[in-house]
């Protein structure tokens, strides 16, 4: 089955839970999960089918699925970027900050991203 890229299911379903929590869960909870790691969760199943989709229209892949290197790749800079790299850089604030916990709810996401795409697409 050709993967839908922008039509996914899963990248709909995060695309609608990032504005979900972003206009209304936020502002039912002060603080805690939805605050600090639910976008973090999202982040890799909502980024990749972007990705993606940009390398197919650049004719850089085929319509397959997500392969895993597709994914750990991009759990790998991202976490690189925002949990080590942004932090360090002086000047920024307290835009960046580094927390070892927002790199294991990217790996869940990215791990449950997986799992979903090999089982949708078989």
């Amino acid at each position: 089955m050709r993967f839908l890229y922008l039509r996914d299911p899963l990248f709909l379903l995060c695309l609608v839970t990032y504005f979900v929590n972003r206009l209304l869960l936020k502002s039912i909870w002060t603080e805690g999960f939805v605050h600090e790691h639910l976008n973090d969760l999202i982040c890799i199943p909502f980024w990749v089918p972007i990705m993606l989709f940009v390398q197919r229209r650049l004719g850089l892949r085929d319509d397959e699925p997500p392969r895993p290197a597709e994914l750990v790749i991009p759990l790998v800079l991202w976490s690189w970027v925002f949990e080590i790299i942004l932090p360090a850089i002086d000047g920024l604030g307290d835009c960046f900050y580094a927390d070892h916990l927002d790199v294991m709810y990217y790996a869940f996401g990215t791990l449950g991203a997986g799992v979903f795409w090999q089982w949708w697409y078989r």
